[in-house]
């Protein structure tokens, strides 16, 4: 039988990596739809991966209950930075909420709504990901999981600046 903790570490890694796979792949220079159509993909999963994160974490953790996952949170909070505060986890609430609303977004509204959002709401959203994601694997983590997410954070970075260099290159 898998571990729930197995369970609740690969749900999140499988959340990050599909997500910095989209990133990668949308700075890509493919063909627009071809690459559209695997970053909405990979986005889908990563969202999909995050929802299974926070429920097998409730289960195995904190038996559904959002006390002991704040109560949890508070303490992870005070081991780092030494304030006993448990509010990362109505930000991760959000970061699942926004998330999946901009999935549905981008599937039931269809690309050329999706692609007509403000440039500067696409950037403070992925920029929020990568603060969120930042924080989960670099600041509370250690070890492999710290170097892992630096990784990752570094070319999803590099991925949002070639992005914004072909968007300035293509309106200029």
């Amino acid at each position: 039988m898998i571990s729930g903790e197995l369970l609740t570490r690969g749900t999140i890694w499988i959340s990050i990596a599909a997500y910095a796979v989209g990133c990668v792949v949308f700075a890509a220079a493919w063909p627009r739809s071809d690459r559209d159509r695997w970053v909405r993909l990979a986005w889908t999963i990563g969202c999909a991966a995050l929802l299974a994160h926070f429920a097998v974490a409730f289960h195995f953790y904190h038996s559904w209950s959002h006390e002991s996952a704040f109560v949890d949170t508070a303490r992870q909070t005070a081991e780092v930075f030494k304030v006993n505060w448990g509010g990362g986890l109505f930000i991760n609430y959000a970061v699942a909420m926004l998330w999946f609303v901009d999935v549905v977004w981008w599937w039931v509204a269809g690309l050329s709504s999706y692609r007509r959002r403000p440039w500067l709401l696409t950037l403070l959203w992925h920029g929020f990901l990568v603060f969120i994601i930042f924080n989960a694997t670099v600041v509370f983590k250690d070890g492999l999981a710290r170097w892992a997410g630096l990784v990752v954070c570094v070319c999803v970075c590099l991925s949002w600046l070639a992005v914004s260099r072909q968007r300035s290159l293509s309106t200029a």
